[in-house]
């Protein structure tokens, strides 16, 4: 039965990631596996500023070469001669590239970035595909962008299931191995779309409910899920097993675990899915299924950083009510403000947002027109799952809260620090 497997750009960022895909596939066994592979280490940083310099009529060539010496480095060290058909390829898709740069008339940024930075995947899996043939791994490379097909909304696309199933199920062989692109599709017009970031998983999970997969593992550098960022927090531990529900909860406050747009398709059919390291390739890691919410059962700690707590009251000191909360709600909709905690009492509201898409002046001018406001910009947002008192007291210890919440399984702080 057919397994999908994902290698994030993390693990492909060089010339030793590409051997270790080879590593792990000949480890568990090449036939019947589906895998997804997204750009190379930080490749869609590095096509963005190509789409920066470009729309803003900058010379891009040095941009786009930066990207294409990535590569070319990357390749000199997997292929011995130069004569390997892999060098063309890649250039030719760079030169489909710079076609585009070159005669492309739209000046709409996210159309303008899928066409572009969709680049880094097929450059990607084309390197893999050709160096697994070149060390007796026969595969074929697939197309992504004419197996999953969306809706025009560039840089967040929208699946056309019913379309994408029944073409996914004629044109996958699943009882060989295949190669294809995360992250990317194509629209009605056959003008490459993009999923969203963390895109590639998601393309792993639509593949793997499609084809009705065993299960999909994602191949991390790390051994699976810990409870919280080692990067943030000490003495972190490995959970081994996560429901969906769970892991949706988890991903909601903001824990970098799976997207649930990825978690959904696969939680529909219940195929597991489980997150593994590649290098530690003896261990299990962590199992994303349906059965315990969490296993073991300890406190998860999230941490959102450069968060902004807005406080409002009415002016005249009448109550918060349903009219005034709908319209504070319309207006954080309007400027793209993702609410990560509310709290009301009777005549005050306070709210601690993600000011992502730097729309914060432009939203307090608004409610500073209706209502009173405070804000404070730099916060911290912790939120623990499955709390206890020492967890709770451990996180507070050196810290200024400036609002605390509980409910059940769920407690959140926002701290100064």
């Amino acid at each position: 039965m057919l397994k999908v497997f994902k290698f994030g750009g993390a693990s492909v960022k060089d010339a030793e990631g590409v051997r270790n895909v080879l590593k792990v596939l000949k480890t568990t066994g090449d036939s019947d596996k589906l895998v997804v592979i997204s750009a190379m280490g930080k490749t869609t940083n590095a096509l963005e500023i190509v789409v920066r310099d470009y729309l803003n009529q900058a010379s891009f060539a040095n941009s786009l070469q930066i990207v294409k010496n990535y590569h070319e480095l990357i390749l000199d060290e997997l292929f011995e001669y130069k004569q390997h058909p892999v060098f063309l390829k890649i250039y030719q898709l760079f030169e489909e590239l710079e076609n585009f740069l070159k005669h492309n008339k739209s000046l709409k940024y996210d159309f303008v970035y899928d066409q572009i930075v969709s680049f880094g995947e097929l450059v990607s899996t084309t390197i893999v595909s050709e160096y697994l043939q070149d060390q007796e791994l026969k595969n074929t490379w697939l197309d992504a962008r004419k197996l999953i097909k969306t809706n025009s909304t560039y840089r967040d696309a929208h699946v056309n299931w019913e379309k994408t199933q029944a073409i996914i199920q004629t044109e996958v062989e699943t009882n060989k191995l295949n190669i294809t692109q995360g992250f990317i599709g194509s629209d009605p017009n056959n003008f490459t779309t993009t999923l969203g970031r963390e895109g590639s998983d998601y393309s792993a999970a639509i593949i793997a409910y499609c084809l009705n997969a065993e299960s999909l593992t994602i191949w991390k550098d790390v051994q699976g899920v810990l409870n919280a960022d080692p990067r943030y927090f000490t003495k972190t531990e490995l959970l081994q097993q996560i429901s969906y529900e769970e892991a949706i909860e988890l991903a909601f406050y903001g824990a970098s675990v799976i997207h649930p747009k990825t978690l959904q398709p696969l939680q529909r059919k219940e195929i597991p899915l489980f997150v593994r390291s590649f290098i530690e390739l003896d261990k299990e890691g962590t199992a994303v299924s349906k059965g315990q919410k969490i296993v073991p059962n300890i406190p998860c700690f999230i941490v959102k950083k450069e968060q902004v707590l807005i406080s409002l009251s009415s002016r005249d000191f009448s109550f918060m009510v349903e009219e005034n909360i709908s319209e504070i709600f319309k207006l954080f909709h309007k400027y793209q403000m993702k609410v990560d905690l509310i709290q009301n009492s009777a005549i005050s509201f306070r709210v601690c947002v993600d000011n992502k898409f730097n729309h914060l002046e432009k939203l307090l001018q608004h409610l500073k027109a209706r209502f009173k406001v405070d804000f404070k910009t730099g916060v911290s947002l912790y939120t623990i799952r499955h709390f206890d008192e020492a967890a709770i007291n451990e996180l507070e210890k050196d810290k200024r809260v400036l609002l605390k919440q509980l409910t059940q399984n769920t407690v959140q702080l926002v701290t100064e620090n």
